[in-house]
């Protein structure tokens, strides 16, 4: 059973620093971990795509590892993977969505296809299955 995560929560200084590591890597996908209580966002790990790569990404393992320790060891969970798509929509592709094996985090999506405006959707993956979710912005 999925957790109702109908509504992820993040403050503005995080959503703008997501956004300014999609910028950065551009033209590669970026990606990072959303740390959390609830749904409700508190820490940002921003990770290196170490497949330098515009259509996919992959984290070193010993960091990432190391990232899901201090989020135990904080008493938090993983609320939110995200990753940015440089020339394509805000939407799961074929291969996010094989590769969701996280189903109870929500997958943030920054895309880049209008860099003035980047565009982001959140949605929620399991077995298959793509079901959006909604993001509220805190100030």
């Amino acid at each position: 059973m999925l957790k109702d995560l109908s509504n992820l929560t993040i403050p503005k200084v995080f959503l703008d620093k997501i956004i300014e590591h999609a910028r950065r890597e551009y033209p590669l996908e970026c990606c990072g971990i959303l740390a959390g209580k609830k749904g409700k966002i508190i820490r940002v790990y921003s990770f290196e795509n170490i497949e330098k790569s515009p259509f996919s990404y992959r984290v070193e393992p010993e960091k990432q590892f190391r990232v899901f320790r201090a989020i135990e060891e904080a008493g938090l969970e993983v609320s939110s993977i995200y990753h940015s798509h440089p020339a394509t929509p805000a939407y799961p592709s074929p291969r996010d969505i094989e590769l969701a094996f996280y189903p109870d985090a929500i997958i943030l999506i920054i895309s880049l296809l209008d860099q003035k405006k980047p565009s982001i959707g959140a949605f929620q993956v399991k077995d298959g299955k793509v079901e959006e979710r909604g993001i509220r912005v805190s100030f």
